[in-house]
């Protein structure tokens, strides 16, 4: 019996074309099957659907490779939340670049693992060079720091914000000792989770009247609390897309001798536009930053990062295993890897970075970035004109909060799910100044001002009268 063709090597691709033919007939048809943002029946009719389908989930005799693509991406199409649906809006979930998901399949069929350079020689490199060059983006603003820490800055790849928070909270931990974690009302939750994983102690929550942090307050706990702290800033809240005012915060960090932290996993994106990036004034004086670009980036899933200031500071993550990076390798030239992150095997996300920024160039990313806030701002336009909706506020960036004002907080609530069921359009929601919200994240840059009226007109037929 012959083997399953591999997809590295020289004879790889001849073994990948008719199954690629496979899987883009597959998408095509479970898109048509899905017919719209999301499968329609709620989770009970996507789980009877793959029941059916899958009678055997590990059949004693296999079906063969181009039938049990067909028959799954099928599914996962017919049955998936679509981001490039101008309707599926809920969440920042990105529909991805065809150039990158493209280098993906490359890096995939490549499969380096980043945790030693004889398992990558290529793709180490490159990922120095694109880390770096973020890292410049954030750290390269004018002000009080020098060119020679621009230019020594510094960034690891991340699954994504998650990962970048802990491990900013790490560093802090390792550098200061068990510091004091002050983050915003505001602020993620995934900030929370890394001070219990790490064993710090509970954050001190900081007031954000209307969704953003408030600096008096900050003063005042920086003042009453003992160091060492760390102050968590958001750059692009999850649920109304907001900026800290980050040159004040940065002034309190100063002047209390705090450590900051800026998680800027949304709005980072603001970096490549020209026009928009100076919402960000105060980035650069971060120690560290989280930036994301699956959301405003349009990668596929995952392709963060951790940006710092000093590199220097990511020594505690320094660890030796012979078969690694042993210390005569390292000696001799061999790039030392297992102090690039927390994890050990690292698939090669970079590549399809790399990639979208070649082809697209900081100018056609900052493009995608404005189209997608323009967008928002048209919605929001749409909204203050309809006498039957309340807008929430002016989108920073390119989330739009907003309710019909005949519905009550339960009524909205109903009306998110019934859209979710019936697969006509995937909203979130969000409870801003003790009322719900419906959120919509426009993170397509192909929606047109036609489809946020479609989706303005679903709201309101579903809308109790």
């Amino acid at each position: 019996m012959s083997s399953p063709p591999l997809a590295g090597g020289v004879t790889g691709p001849d073994g990948l074309r008719p199954l690629l033919a496979a899987v883009l007939d597959a998408l095509a048809e479970g898109a048509v099957a899905r017919g719209g943002p999301l499968p329609e029946g709620g989770p009970g009719a996507v789980e009877l659907q793959l029941g059916k389908a899958l009678d055997e989930v590990l059949p004693e005799q296999g079906q063969g490779a181009e039938e049990a693509l067909r028959t799954l991406v099928t599914l996962m199409a017919a049955g998936a939340a679509d981001p490039a649906d101008p309707l599926c809006a809920a969440h920042l979930h990105a529909p991805p670049l065809a150039v990158a998901a493209a280098a993906d399949l490359a890096a995939s069929a490549l499969n380096p693992s980043l945790d030693s350079w004889d398992q990558a020689p290529a793709a180490s490199t490159l990922e120095a060079l694109v880390t770096r060059a973020l890292a410049a983006e954030v750290y390269g603003e004018a002000g009080t720091d020098s060119d020679a820490l621009t230019a020594t800055a510094d960034a690891l790849t991340t699954t994504g914000g998650t990962e970048s928070n802990q491990l900013a909270l790490l560093l802090a931990r390792e550098l200061l000792g068990s510091v004091q974690v002050l983050a915003g009302a505001n602020a993620h939750h995934s900030v929370h989770r890394a001070a219990w994983l790490l064993g710090l102690p509970d954050p001190v929550t900081v007031p954000a009247p209307a969704g953003l942090l408030d600096p008096a307050a900050l003063d005042e706990a920086l003042t009453e609390l003992p160091g060492p702290q760390l102050v968590v800033a958001t750059a692009g809240t999850t649920d109304a897309g907001l900026i800290d005012p980050l040159d004040e915060i940065a002034d309190l960090c100063a002047a209390h001798g705090a450590r900051l932290h800026v998680d800027a996993a949304y709005g980072g994106g603001l970096l490549f536009s020209r026009t928009r990036r100076s919402k960000l004034q105060g980035l650069h004086r971060a120690h560290t930053v989280t930036l994301d670009l699956h959301k405003l980036g349009w990668q596929p899933v995952a392709a963060g990062f951790l940006a710092v200031r000093d590199p220097d500071d990511l020594a505690p993550l320094g660890f030796r295993a012979d078969y690694l990076n042993a210390e005569d390798d390292t000696e001799a030239g061999l790039p030392d890897l297992l102090g690039r992150s927390l994890r050990t095997t690292r698939r090669p996300d970079i590549l399809k970075t790399a990639v979208t920024w070649r082809a697209l160039g900081r100018r056609g990313l900052g493009d995608l970035v404005d189209q997608v806030c323009v967008r928002a701002q048209e919605f929001a336009d749409l909204i203050e004109a309809h006498e039957g909706f309340e807008l929430y506020d002016r989108p920073a960036l390119s989330t739009v909060l907003f309710r019909p004002r005949a519905a009550d907080d339960e009524a909205l609530a109903g009306i998110r799910r019934n859209l979710l069921a019936e697969g006509r359009a995937v909203l979130g929601r969000a409870r801003l100044d003790g009322r719900l919200w419906l959120k919509a994240t426009l993170l397509n840059p192909c929606t047109s001002t036609g489809d946020l009226a479609a989706l303005l007109h679903l709201v309101e037929g579903h809308t109790p009268r």
